[in-house]
């Protein structure tokens, strides 16, 4: 992964989220790297949220690729968007 911030992905999520841990262990199998903020036990992690989403949350999990941001666990668009950053997954 680049070292460019625009390149990181970011899992906002909560621990009892079915889709938060399926899209981590999908990312896992792919090889992506990214980082997970559960915005329930991380006031900061949500406050963050909330100023990248500019207040309108509406579940769990939203994820950040590169400055994009996709609400739900959408494979179609997060592989769009990852590809967009110059990220591939492994075969």
């Amino acid at each position: 992964m680049s070292d460019s911030t625009n390149q990181q992905i970011t899992i906002y999520s909560t621990t009892w989220c079915a889709f938060c841990h399926t899209e981590a262990q999908w990312l896992d199998h792919l090889g992506i790297p990214y980082v997970k903020k559960d915005i329930e036990e991380d006031k900061s992690a949500y406050d963050e949220l909330m100023e990248k989403s500019g207040g309108n949350f509406s579940g769990v999990p939203i994820t950040d690729v590169g400055g994009k941001l996709i609400v739900g666990f959408d494979r179609p668009k997060l592989t769009e968007a990852i590809e967009a950053i110059g990220l591939k997954p492994k075969k």
